[in-house]
């Protein structure tokens, strides 16, 4: 919880949207600033975009409107007082619905008399920056275009970003007034009165995404053989996000969070959602968004239309809110890896000295150190979205953060921790970081579930696939030898308790991995082997590889996916002290 008796970490704000407005307090202390900790939000339903077309024409922002809106927030500001926050860490962000108001100025003088700061009126170029800062902040890494549905507009543009870096078109962004309030007048109008029929204004609106994309000056770096990733935020791409979900091949799909989702095209396209995932009864669909459903496939069908190298589309909860936040950041929390922001606060004392156990868990990543041929490395290998630095640093950190659950509910707590426990505030990471990590911190407390919790499990791994999800297994597995060894998280380098290398076993079957353990001589006699031995071999054994439903082609047996494991076991001298031998 943020600490409200100074607030000086607090960061208050106002979006003043096209479809409603937002309120917002965030914690920017530095060592969670990077995942952006939300501790209130509320939100105000007027449409400022509807709220000018009652009639079917453009008129001011009706005066019952206004006064809901100066109602509300004054509703914060009472709030931002509760919270202590200082009234010059208060923001009012206006945007398109806004500025292009009759009625303007006298609707921001009166939000200004009730919030007693200035409403910050953003020109077209800078929404569109400040959008793609919100994207940024959605993710470690982004190369490809991305886009922002408002309710009036769209913005479009390239991005690169890496470790806090960002790059994007020197001509900006392209706004067409293409919005999912917009387009759903547009289409009501569609034949009538001498407008243009639907056919008409889909290729007009397929032609200047093309014009677009030529204008952007797309450079081949942002591609990836040939082929573009996607990048999406706003209500309307975050409503057909949902929608996804619930037409998705995993079902129920178990990360209820919308960023970090991740489609390919085909699934992303109109053509891949069931009739019955188009309602309001479908989880986070109201009513309003439910009926632009139409306009928001009419506009993918275009952009597909306009984009055939369209590969991978990835769904950003970050916006206007997270880019005025993010852009508020140093460089060197902006550079962070979300899943290491996210997970510092609970670092053991020797966290570096436990990185480094766990990474060496690995066999070799380089085919050449591996000594394996080619093909077989490649097939074999950890893959890089289960063994990377943040996700190694993410399990360090948490690798006792379990111990005080009673026993039962250990392996459920952890496995659920990255999506309904400590780690669901947890803004830029990708559902594939969540399901990974939460299984690797299910193995490292056992790995024992209740049915409930199996099915949950089960939906998890179908998210990754068989291999990824046979490598969380090891690498929790390992983590629970580490975890057992040192269980205070404190580690004397001068008098280690386990060493532990692995390497893929050349000399004998290729696709087994040799895990050589060394343990300090005093612990090498005893009679019976150290628990952990046994629970490393285990899930070597092929009743212990994973299969994954649909995943058949990646199977390496009919068992599913796995590798044998071999452990080798030695004794390490080392000068005990009699405190710690007695101990």
């Amino acid at each position: 919880m943020a600490d409200v008796t100074s607030g000086q970490n607090l960061q208050a704000l106002v979006d003043m949207g096209s479809n409603g407005v937002r309120f917002s307090i965030s914690d920017l202390a530095p060592i969670r600033a990077r995942i952006l900790p939300t501790i209130f939000q509320n939100r105000c339903g007027v449409s400022l975009y509807d709220a000018q077309y009652k009639t079917g024409r453009k008129e001011p922002i009706p005066e019952d409107d206004i006064k809901q809106v100066v109602a509300a927030l004054r509703r914060f500001m009472e709030v931002c007082s509760d919270f202590n926050v200082p009234r010059q860490k208060l923001r009012v962000v206006a945007t398109e619905a806004t500025r292009e108001a009759v009625n303007s100025i006298n609707f921001r003088r009166e939000i200004e008399t009730a919030a007693g700061v200035e409403v910050e009126l953003l020109p077209k170029e800078e929404e569109g920056r400040i959008g793609a800062l919100g994207i940024a902040s959605s993710f470690y890494g982004v190369k490809g275009l991305i886009m922002d549905l408002g309710g009036g507009s769209t913005q479009l543009t390239w991005m690169t970003s890496n470790e806090g870096y960002v790059q994007t078109s020197r001509k900006g962004s392209v706004s067409l007034p293409y919005g999912a309030a917009a387009l759903t007048r547009l289409l009501q109008e569609a034949g009538t009165r001498g407008k243009p029929t639907a056919k008409e204004l889909q290729n007009s609106i397929t032609e200047q995404f093309r014009q677009a994309l030529e204008d952007l000056e797309i450079p081949p770096s942002i591609e990836t053989d040939g082929r573009l990733s996607l990048y999406l935020s706003g209500g309307g791409f975050r409503g057909w996000g949902y929608i996804l979900m619930d037409s998705h091949a995993v079902q129920p799909y178990p990360i209820p969070l919308i960023n970090g989702f991740q489609v390919s095209k085909a699934a992303f396209l109109p053509s891949a959602i069931r009739e019955t995932s188009v309602g309001s009864s479908t989880f986070r669909i109201s009513s309003r968004r439910a009926s632009q459903v139409p306009a928001i496939s009419f506009l993918i069908t275009a952009l597909t239309n306009a984009l055939p190298s369209l590969s991978d589309i990835y769904f950003a909860q970050g916006g206007l809110r997270e880019g005025l936040l993010f852009s508020t950041l140093s460089q060197e929390i902006k550079s962070q890896h979300p899943l290491v922001a996210a997970t510092q606060l609970y670092a053991p004392r020797s966290a570096t000295n436990i990185f480094y156990l766990l990474e060496s868990v690995v066999p070799y990543h380089s085919r050449t150190e591996s000594g394996l041929p080619s093909e077989m490395h490649e097939f074999v290998r950890c893959p890089n979205s289960v063994q990377h630095t943040g996700m190694s640093y993410a399990v360090t950190n948490l690798l006792n953060e379990h111990a005080s659950t009673p026993k039962d509910m250990c392996a459920a707590a952890a496995l659920r921790s990255t999506t309904t426990g400590i780690l669901a505030d947890a803004h830029g990471l990708a559902h594939s970081d969540r399901a990974v990590l939460g299984l690797i911190l299910c193995e490292r407390w056992g790995g024992e579930l209740n049915s409930a919790d199996s099915v949950f499990r089960d939906k998890l791994q179908e998210l990754i696939g068989s291999k990824a999800s046979w490598w969380a297994k090891y690498l929790g597995c390992m983590a629970a030898t580490i975890g057992k060894t040192y269980p205070a998280g404190i580690v004397n380098p001068s008098q280690p308790r386990i060493k532990i290398s692995a390497r893929y076993d050349r000399y004998g079957t290729p696709d087994e991995i040799l895990v050589s353990v060394s343990v300090p001589e005093y612990e090498h006699g005893i009679t019976e082997p150290p628990e952990w031995l046994e629970t490393i071999r285990k899930v070597g054994k092929k009743k212990n590889w994973v299969r994954v439903p649909g995943d058949e082609r990646s199977y390496r047996s009919k068992d599913g996916w796995g590798l044998k494991i071999r452990v080798e076991i030695d004794s390490m001298e080392i000068q005990v002290a009699a405190a710690s031998a007695a101990g």
